[in-house]
């Protein structure tokens, strides 16, 4: 327990320190098309919701390889980690939008690093009680969905609010990636 703890702690920093480099990659690299797949290319919801989900997801790989003779029940857990992080960035952002009427910095990296700590303390205590076994290949599926959903909406916005960058005064959601 002392050796998945550690590593969850470690997952935590990994995540918090590799989203925030994430933020900026994209446009340290001049707006690289590979790069931009995997990391924010505007400040929509959606796209900053890749700075959990694609830190976590390399993390998990790396949990999962040296923990699972140990924890046969780490692969749903993480899996669901994931997904219960990577989500709880939009509601979280537009309930405090909702109830502050604007958003700002602060809070904004408030809820991703709150939303990180939660999706690995979540993954920790699913790992250790092993209640998501049975639903490993759905959990699985989803993150997989959801990976491709982040390329996909990428390149094609839909033309839905958490899609839309706030910084772009034309309020179009087509993509200029």
């Amino acid at each position: 327990m002392k050796r998945l703890k550690c590593y969850t702690i470690i997952g935590i920093i990994f995540v918090i320190l590799t989203g925030t480099l994430f933020h900026f990659l994209y446009d340290w690299t001049n707006k690289n098309f590979i790069v931009g797949l995997f990391t924010p290319i505007n400040e929509s919801v959606w796209e900053h919701m890749k700075l959990l989900f694609f830190p976590m997801l390399l993390y998990s790989f790396i949990m999962i390889l040296n923990l699972k003779a140990d924890y046969p029940c780490i692969t749903s857990s993480l899996c669901f980690g994931i997904l219960i992080g990577t989500l709880l960035i939009p509601i979280f952002f537009y309930a405090y939008t909702f109830i502050l009427g604007k958003n700002t910095l602060f809070f904004d990296i408030l809820i991703f690093v709150l939303s990180s700590i939660i999706a690995f303390f979540t993954a920790y205590k699913f790992t250790l009680s092993c209640k998501l076994q049975p639903y490993t290949f759905l959990l699985c599926f989803l993150v997989g969905v959801l990976f491709i959903c982040f390329v996909v909406f990428t390149l094609y916005p839909p033309h839905l609010k958490i899609f839309a960058d706030p910084t772009d005064s034309t309020v179009s959601t087509t993509s200029t990636f």
